[in-house]
C-alpha cells in the first residue's frame, strides 16, 4: 500500500524545508492568494533538491483574505488566470532543471471548483492548455476529479487529515463548528481510516466512502511538523509507503 502526501509552501510559512523533509509532493503557492516570484522560485529550488514533486497551487486572487472568500468570476476569467498562474510556475520549475508534476486550486476557488461542474471544467481545461500531462489534484469524488476525468488528464483523489467531513463527501466549511480538526489522535485516526478502508466518519456520524490517493498536510498549524512526523512514523508502522509515484 502506498500514499502520496501533499503540503502547500510558499504562503509564508517558517516550516516549510522542514516540512518538505516529510511530504513526496509540494503545493507552491503562485502569487494571487500569497506568495511572488521570489517565495515561488525559492520553493522550487527547495522542492527540487529535496526530491519532493513540484505542483501549481493556483488560487482567487484574493490576498487579503487568503484566497478564503467566495467568488463568482466568469469560468473564462478563471481559466485565464490559471493559465497565468500555473504557467509562470511550470516556467520557473523549468528553468531550474526540474518538472512540473500537478495542479492543486488553492482554498476557496478548491472548494467551489468541487461543487461547482463550469469552474471546475475551466479549471481543468486550463490544465490541460498549460500541460496535457500535468495531474489534476482534488477533492475525492468532487467535480473537479470528474472534469479532469472528461478532459483526459489524469486525476488525483485528494483527502485531508485535519479537516471535517460533511455527510455528502464535502469539507466542513471554514465558518461551521467542526471544519477543523485539532486532535491530533483524531486526526491520525481519520487518516489511517481514509487511507486504509478508504472512508471517513462525517461530523453528522455518517462513514462516507473516499479514494485517498493523497493526504494533505496543512504546514501553518502550532504543530503541524510534529504531526507531520507522526503521521510518517504510523505510515511505516502500517506498511504504508509515502509516494508521488
Amino acid at each position: 500500500m502506498k500514499i502520496d502526501l501533499n503540503a502547500d509552501l510558499g504562503e509564508g510559512s517558517s516550516s516549510d524545508r522542514e516540512l518538505l523533509m516529510l511530504v513526496s509532493s509540494a503545493n507552491i503557492a503562485c502569487g494571487f492568494h500569497a506568495g511572488d516570484a521570489q517565495t515561488m522560485l525559492q520553493s522550487v529550488r527547495w522542492a527540487n533538491a529535496s526530491g519532493v514533486a513540484i505542483g501549481a497551487h493556483p488560487g482567487f486572487p484574493d490576498r487579503e483574505n487568503f484566497g478564503r472568500t467566495a467568488m463568482q468570476l466568469p469560468p473564462e476569467t478563471v481559466y485565464a488566470q490559471m493559465i497565468y498562474q500555473i504557467g509562470a510556475l511550470k516556467s520557473m520549475t523549468e528553468s531550474e532543471g526540474a518538472r512540473l508534476f500537478h495542479v492543486k486550486p488553492h482554498g476557496m476557488l478548491y472548494n467551489q471548483a468541487a461543487a461547482d461542474p463550469q469552474l471546475a471544467d475551466a479549471i481543468a481545461r486550463a490544465v490541460r492548455a498549460v500541460d496535457a500531462q500535468l495531474i489534476l489534484v482534488g477533492l475525492a469524488g468532487s467535480e473537479l476529479i470528474a472534469a479532469g476525468a472528461r478532459y483526459g488528464l489524469r486525476t488525483r483523489e485528494e483527502v485531508f487529515a485535519d479537516r471535517g467531513y460533511l455527510a455528502s463527501g464535502a469539507l466542513v466549511p471554514r465558518s461551521q463548528p467542526g471544519a477543523l480538526i485539532e486532535d491530533a489522535g483524531q486526526a491520525l485516526a481519520q487518516t489511517l481510516a481514509m487511507v486504509k478502508q478508504q472512508q471517513v466518519q462525517s461530523v453528522s456520524g455518517e462513514w462516507v466512502a473516499v479514494n485517498a490517493e493523497t493526504v494533505c498536510l496543512h504546514g501553518d498549524g502550532a504543530h503541524a511538523l510534529q504531526f507531520a512526523r507522526t503521521l510518517r512514523a504510523a505510515f511505516a508502522a502500517e506498511q504504508i509507503a509515502v509516494s508521488s509515484a
